[in-house]
């Protein structure tokens, strides 16, 4: 009978493609799902062999080649790491700090940070800077990878978005001290919302004036498009600003009445602990939620594409491809 049982698994897994999404990508709730599964936060404790298993297992079961006795879900499990640590273009580690799954911890202490000290001057520069200069190491590892960017352009985008960003938090200071303390706890999420406007498109503009590279339903690759570029960057910015959006507008509010509490008058120094804290726990479903507005394999008909590269594509292909896609990066 143990025969027969490891026949029976071999031929399961004869059937079974690693790159296949457990979950329907085409539906919001599918990509929420597929989301939570590899920006789970505890992934980036795990120990780096662990990853490089995980790598060795999903590439020797697109090859067909498992070990025997090997289960299906020890190969989802090796598919949830891989998708959480190495980039889906190139299939190289991605840095600890730049991934997805560190958005939780490390979203949440600079969140809880920026949201308590806003008052001062100093504090408001530094924390604004912590925070972009974050987004930028994020920005850069999930950017569409087929599109080189070189060491200048990466210093010309950080200084930019790192500027944009103090420039808002410090304007709006000024402009709201007289307003009511409340509007005050919105500035960071005023000055996070104005930089991603300019930090993910500045890290990224390499992809808006090259193109990135756009393939058939095949994985083949057919031409570069600046319009697929722009349409995806544009997609990730409305996703990071909806990411920071609940946390950073709700939590104020919540602390402006906490803080008003007579035990929470006396333990002053639980305040930034309680905002991390709270942050977190907004992070936790608003980073899957906020990367499954869209697709990550974005599909784009032809007809949207520049006119020059449809051309070439309907020369080469005629019909038969009335549909590009594309990787838009997280």
């Amino acid at each position: 009978s143990t025969v027969l049982c490891v026949s029976k698994m071999e031929t399961d897994l004869s059937g079974f493609d690693i790159d296949a999404p457990r979950w329907d990508q085409c539906t919001f709730l599918g990509r929420v799902k597929h989301f939570f599964n590899i920006t789970d936060p505890r992934t980036v404790l795990l120990p780096e062999r662990e990853l490089d298993w995980a790598k060795v297992m999903v590439e020797k079961s697109r090859m067909g080649v498992v070990p025997p006795g090997t289960q299906v879900e020890q190969l989802l499990y090796a598919k949830k790491l891989y998708d959480s640590a190495f980039h889906p273009d190139t299939g190289e580690k991605m840095n600890v700090i730049g991934r997805m799954s560190f958005q939780v911890p490390g979203g949440m202490i600079i969140t809880g940070f920026m949201l308590q000290f806003y008052r001062t001057m100093p504090a408001v520069i530094f924390w604004q800077w912590v925070n972009q200069s974050f987004n930028a190491l994020v920005n850069y590892t999930n950017r569409n990878a087929a599109s080189p960017t070189s060491v200048r352009q990466m210093a010309i985008s950080y200084i930019t978005a790192t500027t944009t960003a103090v420039a808002t938090a410090v304007g709006m200071n000024m402009l709201t001290k007289r307003a009511p303390p409340l509007v005050g706890r919105w500035v960071p999420f005023a000055a996070v919302a104005a930089a991603n406007c300019v930090n993910i498109p500045m890290m990224r503009q390499q992809e808006l004036i090259e193109g990135i590279c756009v393939k058939d339903k095949n994985d083949n690759e057919i031409g570069q498009s600046r319009r697929a570029a722009a349409i995806g960057i544009t997609q990730v910015v409305i996703s990071r600003i909806t990411m920071a959006a609940p946390g950073m507008i709700l939590l104020p509010v919540i602390m402006e009445r906490l803080e008003k509490l007579r035990f929470m008058k006396k333990v002053k120094v639980l305040h930034a602990p309680l905002q991390v804290l709270l942050s977190g726990c907004f992070l936790i479903f608003m980073v899957p939620v906020a990367c499954g507005l869209f697709p990550q394999k974005c599909e784009l008909p032809v007809s949207y594409l520049e006119p020059e590269l449809q051309d070439t594509i309907r020369a080469k292909y005629g019909e038969l491809v009335p549909s590009v896609y594309f990787n838009k990066g997280l």
